[in-house]
């Protein structure tokens, strides 16, 4: 959520360079060791960024950065491509699962996450938590299937497309916000999803 008057797609450029890094080094050279240490260090310099415009690392941005940086090592140092495919499926599984945990136990994650940001009733933090849960775990299936039957570089494009999709899903979340009252008459935009590296 922008808060503070800072915009939305300032955070959502620097969640996009490290998938977008990775991608055009690997279309350009094929070779993709050297795409995975673009990644670590665009994800680097995205969190380096991240914590300098907003003064914090946002939870969320915190998360899939860090993770992005281990999955990439791992990668590297155990020379196996398919760990860094996998870094979404579990991911975004894990998150989902989380958050469909949480409305078990009868406490919700993304409340506790972003309940600072948006006032909504209880029955509208439950509809938001659901439609997030389960677009996380149609990624990590997307993610799943595209890595299994598709070339690295479809691969790679498809984790620029989920990054997009990430941001059209967010977008797609405004008028619901709107009418259960959360949003001012500036409205501002929930963070996506954030599917990317």
């Amino acid at each position: 959520m922008a808060e503070g008057g800072r915009t939305p797609w300032v955070r959502w450029a620097v969640d996009a360079v490290p998938a977008c890094a990775f991608l055009i080094v690997l279309l350009s050279t094929h070779d993709f060791r050297l795409a995975t240490w673009w990644l670590i260090g665009a994800a680097i310099l995205a969190l380096a960024v991240g914590l300098a415009v907003e003064r914090r690392l946002a939870p969320l941005p915190a998360v899939i950065g860090v993770t992005a940086i281990a999955f990439g090592g791992l990668s590297l140092a155990l020379r196996r491509n398919d760990i860094l495919q996998m870094k979404m499926t579990i991911v975004d599984a894990t998150l989902g699962a989380i958050l469909f945990g949480g409305l078990l136990l009868r406490k919700n994650p993304l409340k506790f996450v972003l309940g600072a940001a948006l006032h909504l009733s209880d029955r509208a933090w439950t509809v938001l938590a659901i439609r997030y849960g389960l677009f996380w775990w149609l990624c990590a299936a997307a993610n799943e299937f595209v890595r299994r039957t598709q070339t690295t570089e479809t691969w790679a494009i498809f984790r620029v497309a989920a990054i997009a999709a990430a941001i059209v899903f967010a977008l797609a979340q405004v008028p619901f916000l709107m009418k259960q009252g959360a949003l001012s008459e500036k409205p501002t935009v929930p963070d996506p999803p954030e599917p990317g590296f």
